[in-house]
């Protein structure tokens, strides 16, 4: 499946245009087959959501998507254009370990954002060579790029040390499996300096490619996107719609696309060092970082406008691997929240039945469609494919997850005494 960029109204007045993704493969139809395409529409630049449409040969995709578009989304005559104010400094982390040519990839993404100041700072995560040094301090010197090593493993150990070494206010994560739109870090960063009490927002992750079975499956799931509507979180408002929050916090974005404002995140003791990949507790970390600072009061934005384009992974079992992932990831966020604020306690167990509730229609099996496996797109519906043999691995992994956590701590604690206080 073909993954691309539709623009319904271009501004140079040419109407529908249509252009292959960031790193994904070009399109048309081989060999005068009909040829699928995923296709993210924009309307005069800002998303509006995705269409799944069959191109044949002969078949102009722009409008045969545009129509298709038109149907599926309704698309609106207008958009309220973001302000046009500035946005504040940042600086970007991309936590990275022995990936050199997906790493330069990521970097170049960002040396061509629009943002007017902002520097990258590469935490070389537990290298085993110097791969990732050799490449930052050469092809990237004086470039506006830092590299940093942090021995310990651990993706969240190596987002606290890109905390302590990065310089601006705002803090921007991402990572080196993605590419990034040029408007991404201004998008991301401009809530920051429209709201004073924001402590994190976060942006939309869609796939660069949809080549392998695993890769479609994974986007037919849910992918990693949360729609195609600005939203803000307010512990002073709970959202109506939204029982379990802020426990929900898949609901608020991913690792992949999130910024902080540094110092509230400071404030709570940084990312917990047991949790994300690279620890036995496989994941959570920014879930936790999600949960925490909006237990303290602070407001979470989520905008569409903030795009980043992800490499799914491509194999079965890196798929399998990730089911578990997600499960073990969830509970031991969970884990890592009592732990260190016992004071959720009484608020975790009065949503705990519903909680669970939640978290079996997550993970529960769905039939994929005799046409061929599932539909990219349909985010927070639950009603795309789900194999029983992934969702056994899902709720395997919610049972693992608090002993993953406590495995991660006495691991952390034997590297780095003091490190998981």
């Amino acid at each position: 499946m073909a993954v691309a960029e539709l623009e319904l109204d271009a501004a140079d007045g040419t109407g529908a245009r249509i252009r292959t993704s960031p790193g994904g493969p070009p399109l048309g139809p081989r060999d005068g087959e009909e040829q699928r395409i995923f296709a993210l529409v924009r309307l005069r630049g800002r998303p509006v959501g995705t269409v799944v449409g069959r191109v044949g040969a002969g078949d102009d995709p722009a409008s045969v998507l545009a129509e298709q578009a038109a149907d599926e989304i309704g698309v609106p005559d207008a958009l309220e254009r973001p302000p046009a104010g500035e946005v504040p400094r940042a600086t970007v982390v991309v936590a990275t370990r022995e990936r050199p040519a997906q790493l330069a990839r990521a970097l170049d993404s960002l040396l061509a954002q629009d943002h007017p100041d902002f520097e990258t700072v590469v935490v070389d995560n537990a290298p085993v060579t110097g791969a990732t040094r050799d490449l930052v301090t050469s092809a990237y010197a004086g470039r506006g790029v830092r590299y940093v090593r942090e021995p310990v493993p651990g993706l969240a150990v190596a987002h606290n040390r890109g905390l302590l070494a990065a310089e601006a206010g705002i803090v921007a994560f991402t990572d080196d499996d993605v590419i990034a739109d040029p408007h991404w870090l201004s998008a991301l960063t401009r809530p920051f300096g429209e709201d004073p009490a924001l402590a994190c927002a976060t942006g939309l992750i869609l796939p660069a490619r949809l080549s392998t079975p695993a890769q479609i499956l994974l986007e037919s799931h849910g992918g990693f996107a949360k729609g195609f509507a600005a939203r803000r979180y307010d512990p002073a408002h709970p959202p109506a719609d939204e029982p379990l929050f802020p426990f929900t916090a898949g609901r608020f974005g991913s690792g992949a696309n999130m910024a902080f404002r540094a110092g509230a995140l400071k404030a709570v003791g940084g990312f917990d060092p047991a949790t994300g990949t690279g620890t036995a507790a496989k994941g959570g970390d920014d879930l936790y970082a999600f949960v925490r600072l909006l237990a303290e009061g602070h407001p979470l934005h989520y905008t569409p406008d903030a795009i980043v384009w992800h490499h799914h992974r491509e194999r079965w079992e890196d798929l399998c691997g990730q089911a578990y992932g997600y499960g073990a990831g969830l509970t031991a966020c969970l884990t890592a929240l009592l732990v260190r604020r016992p004071a959720l306690l009484p608020s975790l167990l009065a949503r705990l039945p519903r909680g669970l509730a939640h978290a079996l229609t997550m993970t529960a099996p769905r039939a994929i469609d005799a046409a061929g496996g599932g539909v990219p797109g349909a985010h927070g519906a639950y009603t795309y494919p789900w194999p029983r043999h992934l969702s056994r691995l899902e709720r395997r992994g919610l049972l693992y997850g608090p002993l993953g956590y406590a495995r991660a701590r006495f691991a952390v604690r034997a590297a780095r005494p003091g490190e998981t206080r």
